[in-house]
């Protein structure tokens, strides 16, 4: 060994030989960190996968609580509950679903999607059970003689209250995933519609399924109303089972990097300048190099392997709570709010009264030309289904684009990626169908369908297309202004107005019936007042002639929000 390394003639080959076995292990290092790499891409991209996948079946399902029409009036017709009792469980169920939402949402944003999901199976399975229970004590208590079913009305109110907020706690974690999981690319307002779609076409898949398999058999064989019981048993089922498997796939694939993306983004602008929780960026901007204390804040790079966890979720809690507290003082974001309330409310209010809209339209003596709910809560479900995806595709074709998927700034970092030849902004697809939606609401307020069962379509179709449209341009927009980051906070906090909405137009739509019933044919002698059932346009005109200014005002306020003073426009947001 000592004449070989004496030897300087072998000197070549021994670095050589060096060389190549330094180069080989570099080598076989790099290809098995590539391959290392590939398998988390493969992993990252399965999860990201399985979780869209169950959150477009989560919104489908969730879609459910948009049949209330396919059985509400039998509410009244077999378990003699008065308009205002049905109009009251409708509005509970839907206060349920809205009014929890901001808490919803900022849980989802902190804790994840999973616990929610797991949350809404023991609400959903648990009220829907409760409700096939005291609708069948009530059909019981009915044909006993006495007018007991009445007494069942409280603890229904209970059951959809549950089935309210476990609706509710279901869809956010769906839409909240998918925000999160595809905030960036060019396709992101369809990827986030997706779920929204869903949730709308949910309503014809359930509404199919009652009407045709869990129905109610007439004497003579053929098939009548759906069978409630069933159908209550049939959802208590399918949506605890689901909101189970949520509860492991429906997961937020690479948050701390979209946290970090965050805070990168907020500092590039300047509007955490001064901040304490920042400092170290400023010192080191200015070439400081001494050793940084405890005050220096959470976004410290020294802390980074210091208790990582602790200091990303102190991160990320600091983030969300800024962000709220940015939403929450932006003006813009209020007239927004009230005018999503204006436009959305009469759409949440006739989807809950749509069964009873149509009994208004024949006299109990003519029955040969009448439409059914089952028929125009599909029309709906269907074109509402259509009106969100094709709202999100052109949203996505034809309108600007912002540079980040974080809240925007209006600094240069925001700036569209590209400008295309024709560009339509969001706002203005947004306004398109609140005017489609009015069209519906002026059509029925105008009476032209009266009698005339069969113009009805008109009224489903553009009332549930205006409906569906406005429904998914409005998370578009909120993730586009404001982020994807803390989307579940920011939807939850707009998402309370449809409750305010459909809370109101279900009451005045009851106190307007129950006046016309008083003048109403179906009025015979001998019938409890509270059990009549009105027929004629003095019904429901004044309620729709209300609900159409309603929503023009609507549209005045997103358009002030848009161009007014300080409005997205002249801040430079993207939309």
């Amino acid at each position: 060994m000592d004449a070989l390394n004496s030897d300087p003639s072998l000197a070549p080959l021994l670095r050589s030989a060096s060389s190549s076995t330094l180069a080989s292990s570099t080598s076989q290092t790099s290809i098995s960190d590539d391959a290392s790499i590939a398998k988390i891409r493969r992993k990252t991209r399965a999860v990201r996968a399985l979780a869209f996948v169950v959150s477009i079946i989560a919104a489908l399902c969730a879609g459910s609580i948009t049949v209330f029409s396919l059985y509400g009036h039998l509410f009244q017709s077999r378990l003699h509950y008065t308009q205002f009792q049905i109009n009251g469980i409708a509005s509970a169920m839907s206060i349920s679903m809205y009014i929890p939402v901001p808490v919803i949402g900022y849980m989802c944003d902190r804790v994840g999607p999973g616990p929610l999901s797991l949350l809404s199976s023991v609400l959903l399975g648990g009220g829907y059970g409760l409700a096939s229970g005291l609708y069948r004590k009530g059909l019981v208590e009915v044909s006993d003689g006495s007018k007991g079913g009445r007494a069942t009305f409280p603890p229904m109110v209970f059951a959809f209250v549950a089935i309210g907020v476990g609706t509710s706690c279901m869809y956010i974690s769906a839409i909240t995933t998918c925000a999160k999981n595809f905030g960036k690319g060019k396709y992101r307002g369809l990827m986030l519609v997706a779920p929204i779609a869903s949730f709308g076409l949910g309503g014809m898949v359930f509404s199919q399924i009652g009407s045709r398999i869990l129905y109610e058999t007439q004497p003579g064989g053929g098939r009548g109303d759906v069978n409630v019981f069933h159908f209550f048993l049939f959802l208590c089922i399918i949506l605890s089972v689901l909101g189970l498997i949520g509860t492991f796939s429906l997961r937020v694939v690479d948050e701390d990097d979209l946290i970090d993306e965050a805070v990168e983004e907020l500092e590039r602008s300047g509007l955490l300048e001064g901040s304490a929780v920042f400092r170290r960026r400023a010192d080191r901007d200015y070439g400081t190099t001494d050793a940084i204390d405890d005050d220096a804040g959470v976004m410290d790079p020294a802390r980074d392997d210091d208790e990582d966890d602790d200091n990303a979720r102190l991160k990320k809690a600091w983030l969300l709570n800024a962000e709220t507290r940015r939403f929450l003082t932006d003006h813009t974001m209020w007239w927004f709010a009230l005018g999503f309330w204006l436009i959305i409310g009469p759409g949440e209010s006739f989807i809950n009264n749509l069964g009873t809209v149509i009994g208004t339209l024949y006299s109990p003596n003519t029955k040969s030309n009448e439409t059914t709910a089952a028929t125009h809560v599909s029309i709906m479900a269907a074109v509402s289904t259509v009106a969100r995806l094709l709202a999100a595709s052109l949203s996505d074709l034809l309108s600007p684009n912002p540079h980040t998927q974080h809240v925007q700034t209006g600094f240069p970092t925001t700036l569209p990626e590209l400008r295309q030849k024709l560009s339509v902004s969001r706002v203005v697809l947004f306004v398109a169908a609140a005017i489609i939606l009015s069209i519906g609401t002026l059509v029925l307020a105008s009476g032209v369908v009266q009698e005339h069962g069969e113009r009805f379509w008109i009224v489903s179709s553009s009332i549930g297309a205006g409906y569906g449209a406005v429904f998914s341009l409005t998370p578009i927009i909120i993730t586009m202004i404001w982020g994807v980051e803390n989307f579940g906070t920011n939807f939850g906090i707009v998402a309370l107005t449809p409750a305010l909405g459909s809370t109101m137009w279900g009451l005045i739509y009851s106190a307007v019936y129950q006046a016309g019933a008083r003048d109403s044919p179906s009025l015979t002698s001998g019938s409890d007042e509270d059990d009549v059932f009105c027929f004629g346009k003095q019904c429901y005109a004044s309620t729709f002639w209300a609900m159409t200014i309603c929503i023009w005002v609507g549209t005045v306020m997103i358009l002030w929000a848009w161009k007014g003073r300080d409005g997205w426009a002249k801040r430079g947001i993207v939309i």
